[in-house]
């Protein structure tokens, strides 16, 4: 049986624990390996959920390297896409022979924080698209970076993946970072009447593949 003892390890810039954490997904409870990673700045930080079939004839893993979304993750946000996404990304990884979630807590709002991301919502309420929106607050249209993500998936021993994205500029950053993205995978979710309009945005003035 295996332990549920958390052990650390030191890398060349993060800081890592690991447990087993038993988990419920869809009505059924599975067990997946949770490692937490801290980077050199102590305010950047991941979670990573391993699942892996011992059973079947490991290749490719296949990743989703998640933005953290209190408002979609959490509370189930109509306004953005988060929470469906997620949740189609944890179907997949969860019956893939090897998936892996690198959750990435810190980069709300595609990185300009909590409180601007809903300072960005109350424009929208105005009118303004979500671009238009960042830089009328004085915040960054994209404030990403994937630096952590790569460092992880390397830590792991997967310098080449299959990434489950719609966004291109992602696909870019990773192998910019050293990651080879073998194939990427759309995640195409169904829209609500609150994030049409983001879904247009994302597609038209941000590239992604809708």
């Amino acid at each position: 049986m295996k332990s549920n003892a958390v052990k650390s390890c030191e890398l060349d810039l993060d800081w890592s624990a690991q447990t087993i954490l038993p988990i419920e997904f869809r009505g059924k409870e599975m067990q997946v390996e949770a490692r937490a990673y801290q980077g050199s700045d102590p305010d950047c930080q991941a979670l990573v959920l391993v699942h892996r079939d011992k059973s079947e004839e490991i290749d490719l893993p296949l990743v989703r390297v998640h933005s953290g979304c209190v408002t979609g993750d959490i509370f189930h946000s109509l306004r953005c896409d988060c929470y469906p996404q997620l949740q189609a990304a944890m179907g997949h990884i969860l019956t893939s022979p090897l998936g892996i979630l690198v959750y990435l807590p810190y980069q709300e709002g595609r990185g300009i924080g909590l409180v601007n991301k809903i300072r960005a919502y109350a424009l929208q309420d105005q009118g303004y698209d979500t671009v238009d929106a960042n830089v009328a607050i004085g915040a960054p249209i994209e404030a990403r970076d994937y630096d952590l993500a790569a460092h992880i998936l390397f830590d792991l021993g997967y310098p080449e993946i299959r990434l489950l994205t719609n966004n291109p500029a992602k696909v870019s950053a990773l192998r910019e970072e050293g990651v080879e993205v073998i194939e990427r995978l759309p995640l195409i979710v169904k829209a609500s009447p609150y994030n049409t309009r983001y879904l247009k945005t994302k597609k038209e003035r941000m590239a992604h593949t809708l």
